[in-house]
């Protein structure tokens, strides 16, 4: 079982960054896909990024490509996502999840609890 923890959502100004984290509990990050998702209101849950379980490997949705940056730090168990170039569009409750097969559309089997990101214009 893994414990997924979020953290380092808020309030941010339009063309500002911000960078959010998922600390990982209960096993190790090793060996398995990690990466954000999110959901904003009234909308369907969205890809954002996802890295491999090496850490070379990374993908992201197309509307976060060139601005967003996944990374992970094995021996922190953590998962970062760092925001550039923030857009009002980008607010969301993001979600950090973890373990699905590398490159499918399969449901991560873990969760964090989500947190939120707010970007005014």
């Amino acid at each position: 079982q893994v414990q997924l923890v979020e953290s380092g959502g808020g309030l941010v100004q339009a063309g500002g960054s911000l960078r959010v984290s998922c600390a990982a509990s209960g096993r190790p990050f090793i060996g398995i896909v990690a990466g954000w998702f999110r959901q904003a209101p009234g909308k369907e849950r969205e890809f954002v990024a996802a890295i491999s379980w090496s850490g070379i490997g990374t993908s992201y949705g197309d509307s976060v490509k060139g601005r967003f940056t996944i990374s992970r730090d094995t021996a922190k168990n953590t998962v970062y996502l760092q925001m550039n170039s923030l857009k009002p569009e980008d607010t969301a409750v993001y979600y950090c999840a973890a373990d699905w097969p590398w490159g499918s559309t399969a449901q991560p089997r873990y969760w964090g609890q989500g947190t939120q990101v707010t970007v005014s214009s």
